[in-house]
């Protein structure tokens, strides 16, 4: 069997992509049909852990939740994570070659293009449909001859492209014609069909500029996507952030603020917060942006020692330290783990040029970065109380998530972990993260996903309103991921013209 393809690209970066993508696979998931999704390159520090233990972009891991599958490493072979000095981590087929520049990076084209090729295949092979994402612009001149993600897997997938462009960030008309423009001759015949996204208004109001498209390339448009409001579906893009920004908590809210470091990853660990009723998430990046939170927050990082470097120059180091020690909740997840802890050991260079450097003390716990990496899904259990459980192991029940780091945490003797847990893809028990000795409301973590745990998120927020002396919110009903699919994937059809899509994807 080989799988019929369809293929999203954009005029741009952020245009929306990815949901696009994830909701193409919900409505071919409806139409009883196996779906997989598939982009052969993503730069993203938003990544995720396959059950067997292999990293991938996020991005495709909901896609194929959306698809009703488990994720696999062939849905994304090629993972570029940034790292400071303009180089990226390189991971192929689920596993960190090197760090490179982008110079270097290029230099394994060839062996990258076999690498893409038969990560396609094998999807195909095993699936009905296949929706490809591409990356950012194909009309991106300077990197045409280097192209791994856009036209290049069209022409080898020889798949009809949909091109998206976001009219929220404004002209969507010259993005289409400057994109088509540029756009090689035998490119833009893959063209099948424009997509307007995140529309705000009357989409009769775009008729002139919808007719002015179709008859300068003889091209349909597919549609135009509203703008969804408020939907729950892990964002890939990092611009997703600047969203978040500025927020207010009510007097009744729970305040939690969340460093933005700048080299923040995983920031989608967050999500399940953001949607709770009486929940208010802001990421900050500035000391005095922090005030009074309920609970502050540091996050997950690629690069923990830079980014320690950039937490003491901009004075947040401090502010941290000075709100731990009033006992104020402070917590770290992954890299943020790492840096409230004694020091952070990086012997063999892995992450940088630093053998060793102070962290910020909170924790009785020291980091050793290793040569390899570390990607598992995890299952456990807590097994001392800590902020994350509401300072009791009562009715939290089991955990899961999953673990992505250089970096092995070592705790003092006799300080006592989190929580135990077994990495499924060995079948290896451990003990998780560490909390503060002296009575304060520290703790840390290592595994990503933590507060996906409903009966944990639930203890965690019930404590923290519980010491700040506020009242639930009403009760709600649960959210459903596979609820947000729904809605995602019943916007996106009724507002295409179905017969269309039929068509170009071969369904008619």
């Amino acid at each position: 069997m080989t799988g019929r393809v369809l293929m999203v690209q954009g005029t741009g970066s952020s245009v929306g992509k990815s949901l696009i993508a994830a909701a193409f696979c919900r409505i071919l998931r409806a139409r009883g049909m196996s779906v997989a999704p598939f982009k052969a390159q993503n730069m993203a520090l938003n990544s995720f852990v396959t059950p067997d233990g292999f990293e991938i972009g996020r991005a495709q891991a909901v896609q194929a939740e959306a698809a009703g599958i488990a994720p696999a490493v062939e849905m994304n072979p090629i993972l570029l994570k940034p790292e400071p000095g303009m180089r990226s981590q390189v991971v192929v087929m689920g596993r960190p070659v090197a760090s490179m520049s982008f110079r270097d990076y290029h230099l394994m084209r060839p062996e990258l293009v076999r690498v893409i090729h038969d990560a396609l295949a094998h999807l195909r092979a095993a699936h009905d449909f296949v929706v490809i994402e591409g990356a950012g612009s194909p009309a991106e001149i300077n990197l045409r001859s280097q192209d791994l993600v856009n036209m290049h897997v069209a022409r080898e997938a020889d798949a009809p492209v949909i091109l998206i462009g976001d009219i929220d960030r404004g002209g969507v008309f010259a993005q289409f014609v400057g994109t088509m423009d540029l756009l090689e001759p035998a490119d833009r015949v893959r063209v099948a069909a424009f997509l307007i996204n995140k529309f705000r208004g009357e989409a009769a109001l775009l008729a002139p500029g919808i007719e002015y498209l179709e008859q300068r390339f003889g091209i349909p448009m597919l549609g135009v996507a509203p703008f969804i409001a408020n939907l729950k579906i892990a964002d890939e893009d990092s611009a997703a952030l600047e969203n978040r920004r500025g927020r207010r908590a009510s007097h009744d809210d729970l305040d939690i603020a969340v460093i933005q470091l700048p080299h923040i990853s995983n920031y989608d660990d967050f999500l399940p917060l953001e949607h709770e009723p009486g929940v208010c998430v802001r990421f900050i990046q500035r000391g005095e942006e922090i005030g009074a939170p309920d609970l502050l927050v540091i996050p997950g990082t690629k690069s923990t020692v830079a980014d320690l470097a950039w937490l003491r120059a901009s004075g947040l180091a401090d502010a941290i330290v000075n709100r731990a020690r009033l006992g104020a909740p402070v917590i770290g997840i992954c890299g943020g783990c790492q840096m409230l802890g004694r020091r952070i050991d990086d012997p063999y260079a892995v992450e940088s040029t630093v053998e060793s450097a102070p962290a910020l003390g909170l924790l009785p716990l020291a980091t050793r970065f290793a040569r390899e990496k570390r990607t598992a899904q995890v299952r456990g259990r807590a097994i001392a109380p800590s902020v994350f459980t509401g300072m009791s192991t009562e009715d939290v029940g089991d955990i899961s998530g999953y673990e992505i780091h250089m970096g092995g945490i070592e705790r003092d003797a006799g300080s006592p972990p989190c929580f135990q847990v077994l990495r499924l893809n060995s079948a290896a028990e451990a003990e998780d993260g560490a909390i503060a000795g002296d009575g304060a409301a520290v703790a840390g973590t290592m595994i990503h996903g933590i507060f996906d745990n409903d009966r944990l998120r639930a203890r965690m927020l019930a404590w923290l309103r519980y010491r700040r002396g506020i009242p639930a919110p009403a009760v709600k009903t649960p959210f459903s991921r596979d609820d947000e699919y729904d809605r995602l994937a019943s916007v996106v059809r009724e507002n295409i013209n179905w017969s269309l899509f039929e068509r170009i994807a071969g369904l008619a």
